[in-house]
């Protein structure tokens, strides 16, 4: 850290409203849309995120970076809230869901003849190949849109991208300026987790809504998180 420098603020924010988000479904790679909803939110959360940045807590710099999902709906919030131009950070795209992609909790749980199933315990690489495969699905007022059920990865291979990301964003932050990453629920809760030195499946505890925002920083040496579903 530079000498004297006010470091600045990691913040996270979450794409807006999805079909999918709604249903419950899995959404990792599959690039659908933001919905009508969606894009109200996307605009609000840019007011509010320009309103957190110039309130208490600003550094000296008034700059800030913006990096976001290669994924359409992460993009589309970025633009909507209006944070001007922006770096695509393939570290930030959704969790692989593999075999879950398009599905539910529940009708994977019902695939495999269990009660639940969920990424933290059983995570993408464990489900039987079976339910790999191309699949298509139409989205109320959009289309057919192909869903690619792959192998996934695991919990650790999505932490591993997100320290990355972390560390891309760390030599800003110690001059002062403020980083945002505009993404996905479950890729930033488990970049969350790496932040704080924890172990990824820990993200199962933070919640974080449709175009909602954390912001992780410093309190002395130690990384916390100073705001959380703003």
């Amino acid at each position: 850290m530079v000498q004297g420098v006010l470091r600045g603020r990691l913040v996270l924010l979450r794409h807006g409203q999805t079909v999918w988000s709604e249903t419950g479904q899995y959404t990792g790679r599959t690039d659908i849309p933001l919905t009508q909803t969606g894009c109200i939110q996307a605009k609000d959360a840019g007011k509010r995120i320009r309103e957190f940045l110039a309130g208490p807590g600003a550094g000296a710099s008034a700059a800030f970076h913006v990096y976001v999902s290669p994924l359409k709906r992460a993009q589309d919030t970025a633009q909507l809230a209006g944070l001007g131009e922006y770096t695509v950070d393939d570290g930030l795209a959704e969790f692989d869901y593999g075999p879950a992609e398009g599905r539910t909790r529940s009708q994977v749980a019902k695939a495999i003849g269990e009660k639940t199933w969920n990424i933290w315990d059983r995570g993408p690489l464990t489900l039987p190949s079976a339910l790999q495969g191309i699949r298509h699905e139409m989205l109320p007022e959009y289309g057919e849109i192909t869903i690619n059920n792959g192998v996934g990865e695991s919990v650790e291979m999505a932490a591993a991208r997100t320290r990355q990301v972390i560390q891309r964003a760390v030599t800003a932050l110690e001059a002062g300026e403020d980083v945002i990453c505009v993404a996905h629920a479950h890729i930033l809760r488990i970049l969350a987790t790496q932040w704080l030195g924890l172990q990824p499946e820990a993200a199962r505890m933070f919640e974080l809504g449709t175009a909602r925002f954390c912001v992780l920083s410093w309190h002395h040496e130690d990384r916390v998180i100073s705001g959380w579903n703003l």
